[in-house]
């Protein structure tokens, strides 16, 4: 049976559908920033950067948008169709495993440390608890073993 043939266990489309409702999320508000960097749309006043080195939401807009939005997509579609690309493999550090394996480690952990950052600089709130939780999720998820079994490479 080939790589991208193995059936996908259930702790697999768990995964998937938490990355894909971060990176909607995050590509929806990262957006709304990117789109009226004054945060109007989302309802956050230019007050809340007082604390931060941005005097818009627009670099930040484009972090989420980029970092917490599409790339959790993308590797919850590698998680799925499992691509043969190779380009991915070079910034892979887990060799036996496809890289996409690796990129759910990274899609979680990124918006932990979104969180981490965020919170130097605006009030912390019951919205950032649950995205630092929902990162943790997806890494304790990407550590089980039956993601880890789907994720080897046949040598």
């Amino acid at each position: 049976m080939s790589d991208r043939a193995k059936p996908h266990p259930a702790s697999v489309w768990v995964l998937i559908f938490l990355l894909l409702f971060l990176g909607l999320n995050a590509a929806v508000a990262g957006g709304m920033f990117i789109v009226a960097p004054d945060g109007h749309l989302i309802q956050m006043p230019l007050s809340d950067l007082k604390n931060s080195p941005f005097s818009d939401f627009l670099l930040p807009g484009l972090l989420l948008f980029l970092c917490v939005g599409v790339y959790p997509m993308v590797i919850a579609y590698s998680l799925w169709g499992r691509p043969t690309w190779q380009w991915p493999d070079l910034l892979n550090p887990f060799k036996r495993m496809h890289w996409c394996w690796a990129g759910s480690l990274a899609a979680g952990v990124v918006p932990m440390i979104w969180i981490m950052v965020q919170i130097q600089w605006v009030q912390a709130s019951f919205l950032q608890v649950v995205v630092f939780g929902w990162g943790v999720l997806i890494v304790a998820l990407t550590l089980l073993r039956s993601v880890r079994r789907y994720c080897i490479r046949k040598l």
